[in-house]
């Protein structure tokens, strides 16, 4: 006796589960939202990176350039406050990139005062007072009876996808730099 083959329905659902032709359509169905989800990723990640690259050759940027004056001034430091933000195109300044100049001096018992300082926005919150006695500059950075420019930055980056970082990051760096031609870069109000 021969075996009876299924007729009907039976055959055609025999034949589909047998049948690999869709397979790699299935497959690809189910892997490529989650490749998706990782090519974004990666995309919010590496803007991330450049960002925070960026913001570290403003820091450096601003504060070689107080650095390396005599003197400075309001008008100076808006003027280097617009470099920074040309440094961080294309990435958005407004609101997100605070900067901060300040010149610090330290006298025979190593304590360390601000001179003067200037924030690109009012409400920058680490940028210290003139006055202000700073506890946390190390004896390798600022010596006794010398002085220093210290240039701090701050950018907030915001993701366009908005997928793994819906608030986006804060970067910070902070740059110690010394005076090149004179021993404090003093601040006038008309330069």
């Amino acid at each position: 006796m021969s075996a009876r083959k299924p007729s009907g329905p039976k055959r055609y659902l025999k034949r589909f589960w047998r049948s690999r032709r869709g397979a790699t359509a299935v497959e690809f169905a189910l892997i490529a939202p989650i490749l998706i989800t990782l090519y974004c990723g990666m995309a919010e990640m590496t803007q991330a990176m450049m960002a925070q690259r960026r913001l570290s050759n403003i820091a450096s940027a601003i504060g070689d350039l107080v650095a390396q004056s005599s003197q400075t001034g309001p008008l100076k430091t808006n003027d280097i406050f617009k470099i920074g933000n040309t440094i961080m195109a294309p990435f958005p300044t407004t609101g997100a990139l605070k900067m901060c100049l300040v010149s610090i001096t330290s006298n025979s018992t190593g304590k360390d005062t601000v001179a003067w300082s200037k924030p690109s926005v009012s409400n920058m919150t680490n940028c210290p007072a003139p006055g202000a006695v700073l506890t946390d500059v190390s004896t390798g950075v600022l010596p006794a009876n010398q002085s220093v420019i210290m240039a701090r930055v701050s950018y907030t980056y915001t993701p366009a996808i908005k997928m793994f970082l819906p608030s986006g990051l804060t970067f910070n760096r902070t740059y110690y730099l010394r005076p090149r031609k004179t021993d404090t870069v003093l601040w006038n109000t008309a330069s």
